[in-house]
């Protein structure tokens, strides 16, 4: 039996880039939308209460999406099924940034947050099955890095992005940040 070889230096650096940047764009979406909450009530011309139902919109897809999707991706190669997961999360977030009316962010919210959970659990197999057994959690640790940071930078800056500029910014800016990691998974 082989031992199998495992990508190091800039290979690694820049295949747990790929996955964390995922992460960093579910995050920052995930936790910005509550910030301009105010703001994509007023744009949208609905009670504060009533946007609270898009961040719960987003919670119900995550919820939702995890179980059925982690079972129609199962036949399918995980880098594939990473590269169509983020690439409807930037576009779901992307309409989300132009929905005209109430009904319609609802709808696209909910959307955006069905490829969370099994982006999560396909990009942790991925980067486990990257390194040695004994660097597993390390590396499935790098990954929620992205997380952890777009709680720091990404949630702050998508929040004055969208206060300062429009709250459809806010949005915006997740689905660019979701298409670069697309482009990341793909190279």
């Amino acid at each position: 039996m082989t031992d199998k070889t495992y990508p190091t230096g800039l290979t690694y650096f820049l295949i747990m880039l790929a996955l964390g940047m995922g992460g960093f764009a579910i995050g920052t979406t995930e936790f910005a939308a509550m910030s301009l909450l105010p703001y994509f009530a007023d744009g949208l011309d609905i009670s504060e209460p009533t946007a609270g139902h898009v961040i719960s919109a987003y919670a119900l897809g995550v919820v939702v999406g995890a179980p059925i999707l982690a079972v129609w991706g199962a036949r399918l190669s995980r880098r594939v099924f990473l590269i169509i997961l983020m690439a409807a999360f930037a576009v779901f977030n992307l309409l989300s940034a132009f929905s005209p009316d109430y009904h319609t962010m609802l709808a696209f919210r909910f959307l955006a947050g069905l490829p969370h959970g099994a982006y999560f659990g396909v990009a942790s197999l991925v980067a486990a099955s990257l390194v040695p057994s004994n660097k597993r959690a390390q590396a499935v640790s790098l990954v929620f890095m992205g997380l952890t940071i777009a709680t720091i930078v990404g949630v702050p800056a998508a929040s004055w992005l969208g206060q300062s500029f429009g709250w459809r910014w806010g949005f915006a800016i997740v689905g660019a940040l979701a298409v670069l990691s697309v482009t990341l998974i793909y190279i």
